[in-house]
């Protein structure tokens, strides 16, 4: 990517510079702002892990022909980028008509590597020099001069304040009075990557290669020639918060739940107990729009139901604190198991939370008055329905395993909102 791969039309060239060995300089003569696509380009490289912040912008501008890495199968994304180089890069990326005259820079003799680049580089107003017509090829590129680059070459201007721009970053006061207007620009059309963190700009630390292949693809982004690319480092000033988009989650729609703070429940077949279960699994639609995240919470009730009990869901809680009313299901829960006298309290709670009605028919049945409150759902108080159950050998009570039982169904459309 911002290197070469050696082509067999560049071996008259070898001898006369290394750095040849990481630039790809030719190009051919295209429209304006188009790109070739060679399917020779290397895109994964050796140093280039599959979850690092630059990857995405590397691979494609890699199978652009954009850049390229190193004859040993490296990229190496932290080197510095020279003032040379990066005219190079320009060239290979942005193929745009000529805009002012070409001039010969004093430090760029006719026999250099890139001294076309340079002068291609010069003509279509992506670089210009320095004072004494010096272009410095040799020089790191600093942060900034990339953005003023882009934004010059691409004839971005600010449109909004450019101070109140750049006030978005931290160190704005770094930006050289030349920048300013031009990097202001440059933010607006989203151009901007600032990694580790994007709030600092860094506007004269030399750029690296990675960041100026972040930089380039972004150009191309902001001018209609590449598809974005979702990074949490390129730089949105727009404070605006997105329009909320409503989708249905259809009837008959499965939600997974679980239930972590027991492996069992055991309710009587004739109490309301209240539960609040905990959506296991991302909600998605077909396209992939996560609807409810796992981690959402689903509060209901664990209520009777033909014989047996059944949970009904009346609130979804979304992981970003919307709520909405839900009519959603569980099958209902038919299985039992019986309490007899005798039977060890400690065996019957463990791992096991009960509805106040089930603590106070164990409590009854075994004469252990010590069960906590904290092993009855809710929290509820059990020593007014002890005498219900008072005197009796055995209870059967509805055994609900969580992981299984307490799936829900959507019983009618529901309407949420997502952004």
């Amino acid at each position: 990517m911002f290197g070469v791969k050696l082509m067999s039309n560049l071996t008259g060239w070898q001898s006369k510079t290394a750095a040849l060995m990481a630039l790809s300089i030719t190009a051919g003569a295209v429209a304006p702002f188009m790109t070739a696509t060679p399917s020779f380009a290397q895109t994964t490289f050796t140093d280039v892990s599959s979850n690092y912040w630059a990857a995405q912008f590397i691979q494609e501008l890699s199978q652009r022909g954009v850049i390229a890495g190193f004859p040993d199968g490296s990229f190496r994304p932290e080197e510095a980028v020279t003032r040379a180089q990066f005219a190079a890069m320009v060239n290979k990326a942005f193929q745009k008509a000529p805009q002012r005259q070409s001039i010969s820079f004093v430090d760029v003799p006719s026999n250099y590597w890139a001294s076309s680049a340079i002068q291609q580089a010069y003509t279509i107003g992506f670089l210009s020099g320095y004072p004494g017509n010096r272009f410095e090829p040799n020089q790191a590129i600093p942060r900034q001069q990339v953005l003023v680059s882009l934004a010059n070459g691409l004839e971005y201007s600010a449109n909004s304040n450019v101070e109140s721009t750049l006030q978005y970053f931290n160190d704005a006061s770094g930006i050289a009075s030349y920048a300013r207007s031009p990097i202001a620009a440059a933010t607006e059309k989203q151009i901007v990557v600032n990694y580790p963190n994007v709030k600092f700009l860094n506007p004269t630390a030399t750029a690296t290669r990675a960041q100026v292949a972040a930089f380039i693809y972004q150009a191309l982004v902001s001018s209609n020639q590449a598809s974005a690319i979702n990074s949490p480092y390129i730089v949105a000033t727009q404070t605006t918060t997105p329009t909320p988009v409503s989708i249905t989650i259809p009837q008959g729609t499965v939600i997974p739940v679980k239930y972590d703070q027991a492996k069992k429940i055991l309710v009587t077949k004739d109490e309301t107990a209240p539960l609040t279960l905990t959506v296991e699994q991302n909600v998605v639609t077909q396209d992939g729009t996560v609807v409810i995240p796992a981690g959402s919470q689903v509060v209901g009730q664990l209520k009777p139901a033909k014989g047996g009990s059944q949970f009904v869901a009346q609130k979804l809680v979304l992981t970003t604190g919307q709520e909405y009313q839900i009519a959603a299901t569980s099958d209902v829960i038919t299985k039992t198991e019986t309490v007899k006298k005798g039977t060890s309290t400690r065996a019957i709670i463990t791992n096991t939370v009960l509805g106040a009605g089930a603590a106070a028919a164990v409590s009854a049945v075994t004469g252990d008055r010590a069960i906590a409150t904290e092993e009855v759902l809710g929290g509820a108080a059990i020593g007014g329905l002890i005498g219900l159950f008072f005197g009796r050998n055995s209870v059967d009570l509805i055994a609900i395993n969580p992981d299984t039982d307490l799936q829900m169904t959507v019983n009618q459309n529901l309407l949420v909102s997502v952004r």
